[in-house]
């Protein structure tokens, strides 16, 4: 796999709970193809990576254990999930009030999305917090 196709795999497995960055990555695999585990070889101009010999060897010795995707995604917290899972319908909303809204309605939006923000803060703030509305 490419290095994108790999975090695409890895947020696709763990049901987007672990979305690794290109930074923590790349410097991974690089380790691990300095290790001998892996290797990269050039496929219009990017690097696809695959598992040497010697790391399908290891990967056969781990068998057993279960993948770092099943660990991460069974160990999630379902209300962060479904808290995320909002959050990815607004951002999907957003995007398409920014590409097809009026400029009205863009500037409609902006004071929601400033209103919710602070009506999050709120939230954390306790029961004590004053409420508007």
């Amino acid at each position: 796999m490419h290095g994108y196709e790999m975090l695409a795999e890895l947020a696709d497995r763990t049901g987007d709970v672990w979305r690794p960055s290109p930074g923590s990555l790349y410097p991974a695999l690089q380790l691990l193809e300095d290790q001998g585990l892996v290797r990269s070889t050039a496929e219009h101009s990017r690097r696809r990576f695959e598992l040497t010999a010697e790391g399908r060897a290891l990967h056969a010795q781990q068998a057993g254990a279960a993948p770092p995707w099943e660990t991460i995604a069974g160990a999630a917290d379902e209300g962060a999930l479904a808290l995320r899972s909002a959050l990815r319908d607004v951002e999907l909303a957003v995007s398409q009030v920014a590409e097809a809204g009026t400029p009205e309605q863009q500037a409609s939006a902006c004071v929601l999305l400033t209103e919710l923000r602070r009506r999050l803060y709120l939230l954390l703030a306790g029961p004590s917090a004053p409420e508007s509305r």
